[in-house]
């Protein structure tokens, strides 16, 4: 039997990479997806290729969760057999650059304030109030081990995952005395379009990344948010931080 068999999991960003993985995971486990990501080509073709593999029921709409009225317009125009929404996964996120701080781009940091902070925020708030009502629901969080430590030129970035960390836990606090459960996801190295995003398409730059090592794939992230979504309704699964076996911190990573 199919763990999620009609639950209905929202996933932001779910074009590639930790988002498309989970969609696929979600979908192998008997979910309805309702998918989101400004490139709605690629979410076309994912939801083709598992109804095609798991004959999953799927919505998907181009959104890019930085505009808070594009946000309020999704869910406002979402057909009622969708509104009901069981786990959210807040995916979207993105970095820009690596720059000392004061030599930093200001339209760098809007994107990644704007998307990471603030594109989890509208969208939760879009959908909490419904799990809150209907006395279930599971929030996950795709964090980052960026979110425990600083590195040097990560400024920014870490800025915007401590800001997810404490957002995690600050709305854990608040729904407690609900059946709603707050997980976080914290990956370290995983190859992703990631680095390419960050460093605006340089791929030989964005490959050297990931060389001299085994780095997580999208499918381990994904393996975690599914454990933390089929707990029992008592268990929260409040915090992973999943690591290479190579890598030891945002910094420390054994490259042979």
């Amino acid at each position: 039997m199919k763990k999620l068999a009609h639950q209905t999991v929202l996933i932001t960003g779910a074009s590639s990479g930790i988002g498309r993985a989970c969609a696929q995971a979600f979908a192998a486990a008997g979910a309805r997806l309702l998918l989101v990501a400004r490139r709605k080509e690629r979410l076309d073709a994912l939801t083709a290729e598992l109804r095609k593999e798991y004959q999953t029921q799927s919505h998907v709409a181009s959104l890019d969760v930085r505009r808070r009225t594009d946000v309020d317009r999704f869910f406002s125009h979402l057909p009622a057999e969708w509104r009901t929404i069981d786990i959210l996964v807040n995916n979207a996120g993105l970095s820009r650059g690596m720059d000392k701080l004061h030599e930093g781009s200001l339209d760098d940091w809007e994107e990644m304030i704007d998307t990471n902070v603030k594109g989890l925020l509208y969208v939760s708030r879009a959908v909490v109030p419904g799990m809150v009502e209907r006395g279930r629901g599971t929030i996950v969080n795709i964090g980052s081990i960026a979110g425990h430590e600083v590195y040097p030129r990560g400024n920014v970035y870490c800025a915007t995952k401590h800001a997810v960390d404490a957002l995690t836990k600050g709305l854990r606090m608040d729904l407690m005395d609900t059946p709603v459960r707050v997980c976080t996801v914290d990956p370290g190295l995983v190859q992703t379009e990631f680095s390419e995003v960050r460093f605006r398409g340089d791929r030989s730059r964005a490959q050297a990344v990931y060389q001299g090592y085994t780095p997580l794939s999208p499918d381990d992230i994904a393996d975690a948010v599914i454990y933390a979504a089929t707990r029992p309704a008592h268990v929260q699964i409040a915090e992973v931080l999943i690591l290479p076996t190579a890598q030891a911190s945002t910094t420390l990573v054994h490259r042979t």
